[in-house]
């Protein structure tokens, strides 16, 4: 691929801590703050320069950009204060030089890792549904074992508001139940296994029992209830966060709200200026709180209109199995 820019040796210098190479025309940016990344390119849209010319002559070498306070001692270890002070410097960079050019996609142009831990199995599916943007992993329950208990209790959330009311003893005997059956059946499905598929020669003990156990787990996790505990790992952008979290932010359920809080707790840690829209007191946020608002007052009446649900006598609240796989 043919040389798009030349560059002095001095410029070299400057550059080659930020990009892979300087005399090639695909090159990858490194050692810059997510802010200044996506500042660079929201700039590289609307210039007729190359993106290392860019990045030396609006933020290299200006006054005005503040980027060698922002970047401060690039790729050296630092402390919590300086790195949260260098972020703070960024922020307030990108809100003044490009907030006012209003383009959602801006917050495309960086992202961070947000690890959500304890959280049941309930939230995840309402975190994964959010996918443009996104890219979730969650604790797979068919490798690992759910079965640990934490303070002598199985790992399932329990909601303070269900907690509190009448029905919290049904809740809990349910869930235990459950994970009791999980528990119970491990060793008699390992076993099942063992003797449908033997170890073939050439497999060691080691690989044999994981795929054991894997194949047992896959059986029984159906038994899992929804309010499981599990982690999971998000990598996205920040509009991907900025729209995540103010859905969060207006869930029913209280565990998704407060997952929508702490995540703009510590996101706003890394990249605050792509995820403020979503703090509560931000204009935006209240007009998108006030659509959402209307959109089910629309929907509620158009059901309420053309649909009537009966209840359904208790008596009738049964379920006959007419099929079931032998095996």
């Amino acid at each position: 691929m043919s040389q798009s820019e030349s560059f002095t040796s001095e410029q070299k210098a400057l550059l080659e801590p930020y990009v892979t190479n300087t005399d090639r025309s695909v090159f990858v940016l490194t050692n810059l703050p997510e802010v200044i990344k996506g500042a660079l390119f929201s700039r590289y849209s609307r210039s007729t320069l190359g993106l290392r010319n860019l990045l030396l002559k609006e933020f290299v070498l200006s006054e005005d950009s503040e980027f060698r306070e922002i970047q401060g001692n690039s790729g050296k270890t630092t402390s919590r204060e300086s790195s949260e002070l260098a972020i703070e410097r960024a922020r307030k960079f990108y809100d003044r030089i490009l907030d006012g050019y209003g383009d959602d996609s801006i917050g495309e142009l960086g992202g961070a890792h947000l690890a959500l831990e304890n959280i049941s199995m309930l939230a995840t599916k309402v975190l994964e549904d959010a996918r443009i943007g996104g890219s979730p992993l969650e604790k797979s329950t068919r490798y690992v074992s759910f079965s640990e208990k934490h303070d002598g209790r199985y790992r399932y959330y329990r909601d303070p508001k269900l907690m509190d009311s009448g029905y919290a003893k049904h809740y809990t005997r349910a869930c235990d139940h459950l994970f009791d059956s999980y528990v119970k059946l491990c060793d008699p499905i390992w076993a099942h296994v063992r003797k449908l598929l033997p170890r073939e020669d050439g497999t060691s003990e080691a690989a044999y029992e994981r795929s054991v156990k894997a194949r047992g787990y896959d059986l029984i996790r159906g038994l899992l209830p929804a309010a499981t505990q599990t982690n999971m790992g998000i990598f996205g952008n920040g509009r991907f966060f900025e729209t995540l979290i103010r859905k969060l932010r207006l869930d029913p359920l209280q565990e998704n709200r407060d997952l929508g809080q702490s995540s703009f707790d510590e996101l706003s840690k890394v990249i605050p200026s792509f995820i403020r829209r979503a703090d509560r007191n931000h204009p935006r946020f209240q007009d998108y709180e006030d659509y959402t608002n209307f959109q089910k007052g629309l929907l509620n009446d158009f059901y309420s209109e053309k649909f009537s649900i009966e209840s359904v006598p208790p008596q009738d609240m049964e379920v006959r199995l007419v099929e079931f796989d032998t095996n």
